[in-house]
């Protein structure tokens, strides 16, 4: 069974790189440019996590965990250029599972991914820890 994961960043190139990566790792990618639609699209196909940039406009990331945690419990990371301890702690305080900053190593997203999936039962056979993309992810 497939690994079902939610990429939301107003940064196409981001959401572009990232659907990469996380497909090359064996995970189905779903991924939108459009805070809104994420939020629905949470809703909808019931992801196993969600990888969600912090400040988009529309809803931000803050929004969208609150959102979420009203209706799931789905992990959600948040993946952000912005690194202010007390910013990390109010989107963590907000329901976020967790907080890498961009740009991140490829191999540490891939392992946060797998923390949360093993966490939550949803453990994923299809993701190679052989990571090809060597290079960290854009800021945005």
């Amino acid at each position: 069974m497939s690994v079902k994961l939610l990429v939301i960043d107003d940064d196409s190139a981001v959401t572009d790189l990232l659907s990469l990566l996380l497909k090359s790792n064996g995970f189905e990618v779903s991924a939108t440019n459009n805070s809104t639609d994420g939020l629905g699209m949470i809703r909808d196909s019931s992801p196993d996590v969600v990888i969600l940039d912090l400040m988009m406009p529309e809803m931000d990331g803050w929004q969208i965990c609150k959102a979420v945690r009203e209706f799931s419990q789905v992990p959600i990371i948040i993946l952000s250029a912005l690194n202010d301890p007390s910013m990390i702690a109010s989107v963590l305080d907000a329901g976020a599972d967790d907080y890498l900053t961009k740009p991140t190593p490829s191999r540490v997203l891939i392992a946060h991914i797998n923390r949360l999936l093993n966490r939550s039962g949803s453990v994923n056979s299809n993701a190679s820890m052989n990571d090809p993309f060597t290079r960290p992810l854009p800021a945005s």
